[in-house]
Formats: structure tokens, C-alpha cells, sequence
């Protein structure tokens, strides 16, 4: 006697097949959700790397701010080249942000946010001795990702926005800068306090 062999009907096929679209359906939506959530920690992490980077290439050459005389404009009378706001300051010192064409023992820089049509920051610098040593430097860095700038400067009455040399007598003992950017969704990293060195 021979045994009625049955194999799957049409209908237990169409369910089998909807049962392993729905699995593969999951999979990559989760596939999907799991690259998505890599893909915005990287681009935080990058984002946290170049503000640690620039805080810290600023941070160095304001370390090495050094007390420099000399007049600010073809005519005036030579006075501490020092000025600081909460989102400018105009400094020199022994260490440049970014290496020059020629070895130097000074450079003049200013470091600014600019706003405006092109919002950023802005990064000059000129070798000293020189003329106009502020307003004729070169741009050696502009960077349309960075959204805040925050200065501060440590002085005999404690932490304030700005620094005049003059009123403020002579340099500051210290400066706290924090910058955010855009990637980094308007959250500045940690301030970095830098000691000022040179005579004050």
C-alpha cells in the first residue's frame, strides 16, 4: 500500500514568505537605525575633535603672549600691544598659532568672531617688528563652523570680559577661552584656562 505523500500548500507558503519579509523588514530597519546612530557618533566625535584642536593650537599660542612694546599705528607712541573682549583679543607671543615661513621671535595676533555676512572664526597674525602689526595681518585662518568665542581674563579683581592693559595694568594672569561650532550643536566644550606668560 503506498503512502499519499503531501506537500505545502499555497496558502502555507504565502505565510512563510510574509513571515520572512516581516523578519527581514525588522532587520533592516534596525540595520538601518544602528548605521544612522554610528554615522551622528562619529560626526559628534569629529566635531569634538576640532574644537579640542583649536582650543588647544589657541590655547598654546595665548600661553605664550609675552609682553611686546611697540605702537599699534605708524605715528603713535610705542605701548603694551595687548586687547581683549569677550569675542576678540589682540596678543603677542613667542608661539604662533601656525608656523611662519621664517623662524621669529614674535608674532602678532588677533583672534576674533566675526559676524556678519560670513559668521566665524577669524585667525590673523604678522611677524613683529612690523607696522601696524593688528590691522595688516594675514588671515591664516578662517573657520565658518565655529558659532561662539568666549574670552575671559584674570586680573586683581577676579574674571572679567575685557582686558585694556592701560586700565587693567599690564597683562592678564590668565585667560579662559571656550569656543563652540556648528556640529557641535551650540555646546562649547569645556573652557580651557591658560596661564599668560611674561612679565605682567
Amino acid at each position: 500500500m503506498m503512502r499519499e505523500e503531501r506537500g505545502f500548500t499555497l496558502i502555507e507558503l504565502i505565510i512563510a514568505l510574509a513571515l520572512v519579509g516581516a523578519l527581514l523588514v525588522t532587520a533592516f530597519g534596525g540595520l538601518r537605525m544602528a548605521v544612522g546612530a554610528w554615522q551622528r557618533g562619529d560626526q559628534r566625535a569629529q566635531a569634538q575633535q576640532h574644537v579640542r584642536g583649536l582650543t588647544v593650537a589657541l590655547g598654546r599660542a595665548i600661553g605664550g603672549t609675552h609682553a611686546y612694546s611697540g605702537p599699534r599705528r605708524q605715528g603713535e607712541s610705542p605701548k603694551l600691544l595687548f586687547e581683549g573682549t569677550a569675542s576678540r583679543i589682540e596678543f603677542v607671543t613667542h608661539v604662533p598659532p601656525f608656523p611662519t615661513a621664517v623662524p621669529v621671535a614674535f608674532t602678532a595676533v588677533a583672534i576674533e568672531l566675526r559676524e556678519g555676512e560670513q559668521p566665524g572664526l577669524v585667525v590673523r597674525q604678522r611677524v613683529l617688528p612690523n607696522h601696524e602689526p593688528f590691522e595688516k595681518a594675514t588671515p591664516v585662518l578662517e573657520d565658518t563652523t565655529v558659532t561662539t568665542l568666549t574670552l575671559s581674563y584674570l586680573g586683581l579683581q577676579g574674571w572679567q570680559d575685557t582686558w585694556n592693559p592701560e586700565t587693567d595694568s599690564g597683562l592678564p594672569q590668565a585667560i579662559r577661552i571656550a569656543i563652540a561650532t556648528t556640529q557641535s550643536a551650540g555646546r562649547s566644550m569645556p573652557a580651557l584656562t591658560v596661564s599668560v606668560g611674561g612679565p605682567r
